[in-house]
Order: structure tokens, then C-alpha cells, then sequence
């Protein structure tokens, strides 16, 4: 069976709500759109408060599925529902050690389940489970426990919502190496595939698609926010993640997409909200680096600023809309 039921690959973009129609209007034929539930499973600020009783995702659902568009949740519950705030990763395991914030968690997520599925009536709803908790549970050795909540998260979706697909997160640094840094030999990029691939099938959960992230700020933003100068991707760079996907997704029997890309670009002026990157412009201005990522085991590449301040596609001077939308015209880069 085809992943996500693609043949072609998919673009897909962060998009707010009552944002669907505008999309599919601006970019013909885009096929994914995602949304954050986050917020805790205490107190009122939780996604299931945003809405009564947890419509939110009823409404992104019924919106996108009118629109065309297959919406995608980034369910992110983990680190603020946690019973010992502080830093990240020790936050996201004392939340999973905890039982009574667990119980919380189950049933938050349960919500979201149901919500999405009466609402899909048969499309497709895709969720997307957690970014970084993974690699922090890799980085902390916690393959156990990684395995008990990953084989929860899925027997709760096939009780609940059956039809749903279920992503899961690969954080390239959970090996203890972030090559956008470390600038390794393949060999080196190989390795990390390997323990990559070897941490998810030790899970024993079978998700339906991997997703994985390159970098959520854009390059210019680290730059002069993070004041961070080594962040930024030649093609060199680009060539060994395609590599990393590539061998990940021959170990792991899954394929990926890339989530949450910077929407910067080459002419903006480094001020908030209009960051320099070059992934867009890689991606979609030039279609033999697509055939590439795509020969990769990239199935979709979704585009979106994961901070306060980054480009969004609203800010970037439109060239995500104009090449998005000469992507889809000119037809999509046929998946191996």
C-alpha cells in the first residue's frame, strides 16, 4: 500500500483555521495541510478548550476535507502537561512516568481521535505524534519506555479511529550528532541511519509514516536571533540528509516526510517575519534536487516556521505560493 496514498510527491504548508479555502486557491492541488495541538491536558489552555469540547479538530477537519486538502495534527501534549516543568527532555519523560498525567493524557488524546474521525467521514487524517520526545528518549537510553508509549499511542488510534494515520518522529540528534554541525562522512551518516532505524523498530509499534524535521528556524533567524552561524545547509548538507532518509528508510521499511522546512528565502532582509533560508528555493525552484529527495524515500515535504518571528508563507514575498502553485502545474515528481 502506497504511504499516506501517494504516488507523487506531496507538498503541504502550516496552515491556521478558515485557512483552507485561501490555500487551495492559491496553490491548486497542495495536498497537506498542518496544525499544532498542544497547550496541556490540565487547566484550560489546552487545543481541547480552544473549541468546546474539543471541536477544534472537528472544525480543521471539515474545513480541510471541504477544501481538498489532507489535514495533519502535530499532537505536542508531552512537555506541557508535564508534572516536573524544566528543562525539555527530562520534562517530556517525567510526563510519560507519570500516571496520573498519563491518564490525561490518554484521554486527551482519545478526544482528538474521535473528533477526527467523525468529522473525516472516510478521508484522511494524518497525526503526527510528538516531535523531539523520540530523540530525547534515545538520547536518555529509554528504549523501554519509548516502546510502552509508542505501543499505546497506536492501540488507542486502532481502538478509536482505525482509518487514521499515525506519524512518528525521527530526531536525527536523538543519536547524539546533529550532522548540520558535525558535517560527517557518509559513513558517519550511515551509522546514524542504522541506530535510527534499529531505535524505531525496537519500538514493536507500527506507524504508518515517519516524519523528520531539518531545522524549524530559518537560517537567518539563527543567525541574528540565536546568533547561531553554522545552521545554515550547502549541498553538501543537503546530500547527506537525503542520504539519511534514503538509509533509514531502507532499515525502517517506512517512508518520510520532511516536516516543518523553513519558508525563507534568498531575497528577504533578515527582519522579523522575513528570514533568509534556502530551502524553498532548493526544493522548489530546481525539480532534479525533488527527483533526489524523492529517490530518498521522501514521500511530502511540508513547509512552515516552527518560532514566533520566522518567514511564514504570508511573509515571504509569495515565492512559496508562486513555486508551490508552478509545482502542482507543471505535475508532481513521480515517487520510485
Amino acid at each position: 500500500m502506497l504511504a499516506l496514498g501517494l504516488a507523487a510527491l506531496a507538498i503541504g504548508v502550516t496552515d491556521f483555521p478558515n485557512g483552507a479555502v485561501p490555500l487551495a486557491q492559491k496553490v491548486p492541488g497542495i495536498q497537506f495541510r498542518y496544525q499544532y495541538l498542544a497547550g496541556g491536558v490540565r487547566g484550560k489552555n489546552g487545543w481541547s478548550h480552544w473549541n468546546p469540547n474539543g471541536t477544534f479538530v472537528s472544525l480543521y477537519v471539515r474545513e480541510s476535507v471541504k477544501a481538498g486538502i489532507t489535514p495533519v495534527f502535530t499532537y505536542y501534549q508531552a512537555l506541557n502537561s508535564s508534572p516536573s516543568p524544566g528543562a525539555e527532555d527530562t520534562a517530556d519523560i517525567a510526563t510519560l512516568r507519570d500516571a496520573s498525567t498519563m491518564r490525561l493524557y490518554w484521554k486527551d488524546l482519545a478526544l482528538a481521535f474521535r473528533r477526527a474521525r467523525s468529522a473525516a467521514h472516510g478521508h484522511r487524517v494524518v497525526f503526527h505524534i510528538e516531535p523531539d520526545l523520540w530523540g530525547y528518549l534515545m538520547q536518555h537510553h529509554e528504549a523501554k519506555l519509548a516502546g510502552t508509549f509508542a505501543r499505546h499511542v497506536v492501540r488507542l488510534r486502532d481502538q478509536v479511529a482505525p482509518k487514521l494515520d499515525l506519524a512518528w518522529h525521527m530526531s536525527v540528534w536523538g543519536t547524539g550528532d546533529d550532522p548540520t554541525y558535525s558535517d560527517p562522512p557518509d559513513a558517519k551518516v550511515r551509522d546514524d541511519a542504522r541506530r535510527l532505524a534499529a531505535f524505531y523498530r525496537g519500538l514493536h509499534a507500527k506507524f504508518d509514516v515517519v516524519f523528520t524535521d531539518v531545522d524549524d528556524r530559518d537560517t537567518g533567524f539563527n543567525e541574528q536571533v540565536n546568533n547561531d552561524q553554522h545552521s545554515g545547509w550547502t549541498a553538501a548538507d543537503f546530500h547527506r540528509h537525503d542520504l539519511l532518509t534514503r538509509e533509514f528508510a531502507q532499515r525502517s521499511g517506512r517512508r518520510v516526510v520532511l516536516w516543518q522546512v523553513p519558508l525563507g528565502n534568498s531575497t528577504l532582509d533578515n527582519t522579523s517575519g522575513h528570514y533568509r533560508d534556502n530551502r524553498v528555493e532548493w526544493w522548489l525552484g530546481n525539480r532534479k534536487h525533488l527527483q533526489a529527495t524523492a529517490r530518498s524515500g521522501v514521500i511530502a515535504i511540508l513547509f512552515g516556521g516552527g518560532a514566533d518571528g520566522t518567514t511564514q508563507k504570508d511573509t515571504d514575498g509569495g515565492l512559496f505560493y508562486r513555486l508551490a502553485k508552478g509545482y502542482y502545474a507543471r505535475g508532481p515528481v513521480r515517487l520510485p
